[in-house]
């Protein structure tokens, strides 16, 4: 095999295992890792790539193994994608002739197109055509080089065989765009949502355990995005953004009752005053079941519900990242009552934490029994017994609230508001956790909203004046969290602990590497990913284009326009390699009928020789005098005559052309 062709086949190997380093089974990347190093070496040694049948057998047989333990099937779409994957490998590692080498890069090009099932985010996209311009030069070779030629390819040759495949890209990729925005695109027939496998899903959870985790470890990565302009949206301590409510307490773990997943059936109620704002929410993570919205949004899309606990999901799971369309009122009218088993879930208390509800005891006694004035005073409470907000603040054990309040007293948010709810509970007022996000960062356009993992945060809801309040006790122990953002709040710890400046340069880098990565992320999925038939519509609507038939004359136009243009641009570049001989010669021929135009294997002097034969006998004159001037012309070494040999040999080429369409008249009109 050409030794270009085997550096291709372990270039498009090494694209495949890098993409799939994420997703597929760890056993099985480190038998393609094992696989591809041998292959390497065996090209380092100057052998051919192709591997004994029996090691190919039980590679293919242990890879088989790998996915069968790790998914428990075949079918499906991870697995079928690393069995797509396994099954390259083994045909890139024997294949013996010119045959075996086209089917493997072709190939090749399927399993790329195959890695989208995963994900299709931006670096996934960048993958994917790093392996189809490998796949092309692969098979270019092919076509190009002796097959069987050992020697490597100079770097000036592989230089110019990859300029010529971004060139045949780069001509291609108008029609790829004229495709991608007018072609009418349909809704989806199906869904494929990807199987759970247990995977531990970054952010918010459907559970809160208090006081298991010992260090809390923020994460940078990005949990959704907000599309707006950046002015528009209320104060950043204002920027709740919820997940869901968390109503039942067993004295170790909040959870959601199944009250809170019903639909909710009537509008929400709008007050009079209220303003709203439209925006657009993007997630990060395909997988994330819950749309985050600000307090009090609903979704503008039939394809999404609000629930009982304000909570936005889809209809059904799926595996996707598409631009959601929200709607944010700022404030709702109150309600009329607090249906009694909802109140009922919202006291509950489990038989545990007995100083925490004879605290709750005395201070509501102390507020008179007063639910507004009780709230504040517990408050209070926290500030004067000097509470502290840690990210590291240890394991809680046995009665979990009572070790909080009354020992430890450092927390981070989920201590705060699941100690406020109890205390509100005992006290016989309905509140619950609510989890989520806070605050964000702007991108760098201003144009959308950045929320992060490391955002995640969790609340109190009060039910009080015949409506559900939000009470935050993290904002009074820790009013930088909430004011200016964990980002922020982080930051600023860090430059206390590390003072030096290649730290803090250092950190400032990769800060700023992440947010652009981010944004080159969002731009992908919300102008590509998310390019669906909602946005086509819309986008053509605003051109008069508001019909399929419109759309297709639009499409078969622009193609047709870009045909025109390209067989445009070839012939005049076609024009500009002529010489002034040629040019004159092609001038005169164009003017020529077709049977006297010249043959592609004939000479000029053959060719003038026989349109002399055309005309009258006194007028074959001129064209003896033309094959003269033109040997002179092609001969003659000296250039000071030469002008006057241009001039004279164009003038001839005029006479013959006015002597034989003088002749075709006399004899048309006979």
């Amino acid at each position: 095999m050409n030794k270009q062709i085997q550096v291709l086949v372990l270039g498009i190997l090494l694209v495949v295992l890098v993409a799939q380093i994420a997703f597929a089974p760890i056993s099985l990347l480190i038998v393609f890792a094992v696989i591809w190093l041998v292959a390497l070496r065996t090209f380092l040694k100057k052998r051919s790539l192709v591997l004994p049948v029996m090691a190919r057998a039980i590679f293919f047989v242990v890879g088989i193994a790998c996915i069968y333990l790790q998914y428990r099937t075949l079918l499906g779409v991870e697995a079928g994608v690393s069995f797509l994957s396994l099954c390259l490998y083994g045909k890139a590692l024997e294949s013996k002739d010119k045959r075996d080498a086209l089917v493997s890069f072709n190939f090749a090009l399927f399993v790329c197109a195959s890695l989208f099932l995963y994900t299709q985010a931006f670096y996934m996209a960048g993958l994917v055509f790093v392996g189809v311009v490998i796949s092309l030069l692969g098979l270019y070779a092919i076509q190009k080089a002796d097959f069987s030629e050992q020697t490597l390819p100079d770097k000036k040759e592989l230089w110019i065989d990859t300029l010529h495949i971004f060139k045949a890209i780069l001509f291609a990729l108008p029609f790829f765009i004229a495709l991608f925005l007018f072609f009418p695109r349909f809704p989806p027939l199906w869904y494929i949502p990807l199987p759970d496998q247990n995977k531990a899903v970054t952010g918010v959870s459907d559970h809160l355990s208090l006081g298991d985790i010992a260090e809390l470890s923020q994460s940078n990565a990005l949990a959704f995005r907000i599309v707006l302009p950046v002015a528009s949206l209320p104060p950043r301590s204002e920027l709740y953004w919820r997940a869901m409510v968390l109503d039942h307490f067993d004295g170790k773990t909040w959870q959601s009752s199944e009250v809170n997943q019903q639909w909710m059936l009537n509008d929400l109620r709008v007050s009079p005053n209220a303003k709203q704002l439209n925006y657009t929410y993007l997630q990060a993570d395909p997988e994330q079941r819950w749309v985050m919205g600000l307090e009090h949004s609903i979704p503008a899309n039939g394809r999404y519900i609000l629930r009982q606990d304000g909570s936005i999901v889809s209809r059904r799971p799926v595996q996707a990242t598409q631009p959601i369309h929200l709607i944010w009122i700022s404030s709702a009218s109150p309600e009329t009552d607090l249906p009694n088993y909802i109140r009922q879930i919202n006291l509950q208390l489990p038989e545990t934490d007995p100083r925490s509800k004879a605290l709750a005891e005395q201070l509501y006694a102390e507020s008179g029994e007063q639910p507004e004035r009780y709230i504040q005073t517990v408050l209070n409470w926290y500030r004067q017994n000097k509470f502290r907000y840690s990210l590291s603040p240890g394991t809680l054990e046995g009665n979990r609230v009572d070790q909080f309040l009354f020992q430890t007293r450092v927390g981070f948010c989920e201590h705060f508001a699941s100690s406020f709810v109890v205390l509100m509970r005992a006290a016989g007022i309905p509140a619950r956790v609510v989890v989520g996000y806070q605050g964000g960062q702007p991108a760098p356009d201003d144009q959308s909203w950045e929320v992060r993992q490391l955002d995640a945060h969790a609340w109190a809801e009060v039910w009080i004046n015949h409506h559900w309040q939000r009470i935050d006790p993290t904002a009074l122990v820790a009013p930088q969290r909430i004011d200016d953002g964990m980002q922020n709040f982080l930051n600023e710890s860090q430059q206390q602990t590390n003072t030096t400046f290649l730290g803090n340069s250092h950190f400032s880098l990769l800060n700023k590497l992440r947010v652009w990565s981010d944004y080159a992320s969002y731009q992908w999925q919300s102008k590509v990913v998310g390019y669906d038939v909602e946005q086509q519509r819309s986008w053509l609507k605003q051109w008069g284009i508001n019909s399929q038939a419109k759309l297709l004359w639009v499409l078969m136009a622009t193609i047709l326009g870009m045909l025109l243009l390209y067989v445009g641009v070839i012939v005049w570049r076609n024009r500009l390699k002529q010489t002034p001989y040629e040019k004159m010669i092609y001038q005169f021929n164009s003017q020529l009928d077709e049977p006297l135009k010249k043959l592609p294997d004939e000479t000029f002097q053959k060719w003038i020789l026989r349109l002399s034969l055309k005309v009258q006998p006194e007028q074959q004159i001129v064209f003896h005098q033309l094959i003269l001037i033109q040997q002179q012309l092609i001969f003659q070494k000296k250039q000071q005559h030469k002008s006057e040999i241009w001039l004279k040999f164009s003038a001839l080429l005029k006479e013959c052309a006015i002597v034989l369409k003088n002749q075709r008249k006399i004899l048309s009109s006979k």
